[in-house]
């Protein structure tokens, strides 16, 4: 991606208690016609995800999908609800997001729900995925305008 070095990917706090509960730890084979005897990928949940504090610096990747071969992984972030203001979602890393209507006086990214649901059907790697529903927002609040036209990273 010309925007960022790596891959990440959010669920909510539902599904990473799912994962945590029923996948850590599991291995996965993939197989496609480019690797017809499967790629192995394991799933490795850290213990930690359950500290929602955007404090806890150490541990702000909540769980990752790693390919078993070469070691690449893709952070996986929970995002919560916010407590004490149920108009609000947040993730470790400090991006905040919209549920309801009103301003948000945040210093990282907010959005609105609308922003993210319902989920679009896209393309990534030649692979199905489901991105926010208002994607060219949220890459131009999180990289700048030059993150729709950009086709080469320099990172």
């Amino acid at each position: 991606m010309p925007w960022d070095s790596d891959v990440d990917v959010h669920v909510s706090a539902d599904t990473m208690h799912f994962l945590a509960s029923y996948y850590n730890m599991t291995i996965h084979t993939c197989r496609t016609e480019h690797a017809p005897r499967g790629k192995n990928y394991m799933l490795e949940v850290n213990p930690k995800w359950v500290n929602s504090s955007p404090e806890d610096s150490l541990n702000t990747i909540d769980a990752r999908w790693i390919d078993m071969l070469s070691g690449v992984f893709i952070d996986i972030t929970a995002v919560h609800r916010t407590p004490k203001k149920p108009s609000m979602m947040f993730c470790k890393d400090d991006h905040h997001y919209r549920v309801s209507a009103g301003p948000c006086k945040l210093k990282r990214v907010c959005v609105k729900e609308a922003d993210l649901f319902p989920l679009r059907d896209s393309v990534f790697e030649d692979r199905p995925v489901k991105i926010p529903y208002n994607y060219a927002e949220l890459l131009q609040q999180e990289y700048g305008r030059v993150s729709l036209t950009r086709t080469r990273f320099a990172g």
